[in-house]
């Protein structure tokens, strides 16, 4: 059972994982891979609009996104873009990352081959991961203005179309773990949390909304924040 609180406390933190940046003109837009085929509709009306000359999808495939998206999430994305209009010469694919850091430096190395010059990203993720592809961006590109972007939606209308409340409260919960413990690795910058957005996640670790987190050497979820 999802309480009152729950979803109080989740609100909290959907908001302080968007980063309320106005999209606007860039070099480039990049889309981050994931199950949401969201990101490339984003991506293609972002085109559309003039944000950007040409785009970047990028990811190869994960656990969860296997079955649906078997020849690449990267691959299923240009697909989608092209079904929505935007020109085959304006896409470019990037097949083989894994994960945000590999998403930024692959797609960095693919446009830096490509002859691109590239002074801004439009940086598309799902909602709840702006803050994390913005810090993670951030620390891998810092030449270059990073404006994090995605599909505008409430909490309510993104929960509905994942169809699974429970799941889409852990990957937010997870997403913020890794905002909290990633730039003492090195991995994004470090960005400031609001101790009420601290306490919202601890009190969702506590009511067992983990299956997102961070496991330590003997499986155990690290939920811990840093004081």
């Amino acid at each position: 059972m999802i309480s009152t609180q729950d979803w109080a406390d989740t609100r909290l933190i959907w908001s302080y994982h968007q980063m309320g940046h106005v999209p606007r003109p860039c070099s480039v837009a990049i889309g981050l891979g994931s199950h949401d085929l969201g990101v490339a509709e984003t991506a293609a009306e972002f085109y559309e609009r003039g944000m950007a000359p040409l785009l970047v999808f990028t990811g190869a495939t994960s656990p969860t996104t296997r079955e649906r998206m078997p020849r690449g999430e990267a691959v299923h994305y240009r697909e989608r873009a092209l079904e929505l209009g935007v020109p085959s010469s304006a896409v470019l694919v990037e097949p083989r990352a894994r994960n945000t850091g590999e998403n930024i430096t692959f797609s960095r190395e693919l446009l830096h081959e490509a002859g691109v010059d590239v002074t801004s990203v439009l940086l598309i993720s799902k909602p709840y991961e702006e803050r994390r592809a913005y810090a993670t961006a951030r620390k891998l590109w810092p030449g270059v203005e990073i404006v994090s972007a995605s599909s505008p939606m409430k909490l309510e209308d993104y929960v509905d179309s994942i169809g699974d409340a429970r799941l889409v409260i852990d990957m937010l919960v997870g997403a913020l773990q890794r905002l909290l413990v990633y730039p003492e690795q090195g991995f994004m910058i470090s960005q400031p949390v609001p101790d009420e957005v601290t306490e919202a996640y601890e009190r969702l670790c506590r009511r067992g909304f983990t299956s997102r987190l961070l496991r330590d050497d003997a499986g155990q979820a690290r939920s811990q924040t840093r004081r």
